[in-house]
């Protein structure tokens, strides 16, 4: 596939934003005097601009997830990281995003700021992909698709053969949003970012890394998106306290590993405890950090845990969700007073 024929044209003409830093061919070395960028020469740790290449982080990043630096891209959130693709690849008035209700919800936020028309084309009654008909409805004006797998807020990961066939056959981009993939049996399509040229893979440090409060999202790609993408982003969109701290967690491997452990086995324990509830009507299957729970009355049960100090998400003003309530695991201690007041209700 071309991908040049899907970006916009005003996009490949266009010459990317050139910071201070980025004249200066030499990378950051503090016994250099900067007169460069109207920094403020008083030294606090923070007065200089982030490295706006992020070569350290990129480094640690792409030898984690086996992939070349230059496949990879940072934003302020994965949110930043959409929005860059559709407006990379989607002309206002004019282009299509497809999505698949129920799912992430800034993926339809995100068209309408940019205005291009999200095609929503809702799961089947089992959250499975009706692939068939996505691929019917697609068009040369459908551009970008967006796929969450594992699911928000259904939790489920698609099936794995209909997400290769999309990705294969769907003659646009294919984003495939893996922020809750650690906590998923099925890997990461990752390793076929160099076999298709159309796919794009994001993720997150907020779930899994623990790190929602910095705001680090992740784009992989071939180096042709990733340039594209690169082009069009603000420079210094990630901070410099961020990258340091993003750095310092990504050290430490065993602690994550352990974090996921005990996510997993505290999923088992709720869903364990949530089954024996009368009132709750069906536990979906859940490759996330979160359960959607169907119960009897989902305004009544929502409003009884926030009286009871206890804030969980009330679904069911999304398609397929009626009266489920999304809960995310929490910690054991946690559950324990989780599960003990739904008993008590």
């Amino acid at each position: 596939m071309k991908i040049d024929t899907l970006v916009r044209d005003n996009i490949k003409k266009m010459s990317s934003y050139s910071s201070a830093r980025d004249d200066y061919k030499n990378g950051y070395d503090e016994n250099l005097i900067y007169l460069d960028a109207n920094e403020s020469p008083f030294e606090n740790g923070i007065n200089r601009y982030p490295n706006n290449k992020h070569n350290d982080l990129k480094t640690v990043v792409s030898k984690i997830k086996n992939i070349e630096k230059d496949q990879v891209v940072f934003g302020n959130g994965t949110d930043e990281i959409l929005d860059l693709i559709v407006r990379v690849f989607c002309n206002p008035n004019e282009d299509k995003i497809i999505t698949l209700p129920p799912t992430y919800g800034m993926y339809d936020v995100i068209a309408k700021t940019n205005s291009v028309e999200n095609i929503e084309i809702p799961l089947k009654n089992n959250f499975s992909i009706d692939k068939n008909k996505i691929l019917s409805l697609s068009s040369v004006k459908t551009k970008v698709l967006f796929l969450c797998s594992p699911n928000n807020p259904t939790g489920n990961s698609f099936d794995i053969n209909d997400l290769n066939d999309l990705i294969k056959d769907f003659k646009g981009i294919v984003v495939v949003d893996e922020a809750y993939i650690d906590f998923s049996s099925q890997k990461s399509l990752i390793s076929l970012i160099d076999k298709h040229d159309n796919l794009i893979i994001t993720q997150t440090m907020s779930k899994a890394y623990g790190m929602a409060g910095i705001r680090l999202g992740m784009g992989f790609s071939n180096k042709n998106i990733i340039s594209y993408i690169n082009k069009i982003k603000t420079p210094y969109n990630v901070n410099t306290l961020t990258e340091n701290k993003v750095l310092k967690e990504l050290s430490k491997t065993d602690e994550l590993k352990n974090n996921i452990s005990l996510i997993l086995n505290q999923r088992k324990v709720l869903i364990s405890s949530l089954e024996k509830l009368d009132f709750v009507q069906k536990t979906y299957k859940s490759d996330a950090n979160f359960l959607l729970v169907k119960v009897d009355n989902a305004d009544l049960r929502y409003n009884q845990l926030l009286k009871k100090g206890i804030v969980v998400r009330n679904r069911s003003n999304q398609y397929l969700c009626q009266n489920c309530l999304r809960i995310t695991i929490g910690t054991g201690e946690e559950n324990k007073i989780f599960i003990k007041t739904l008993n008590e209700l």
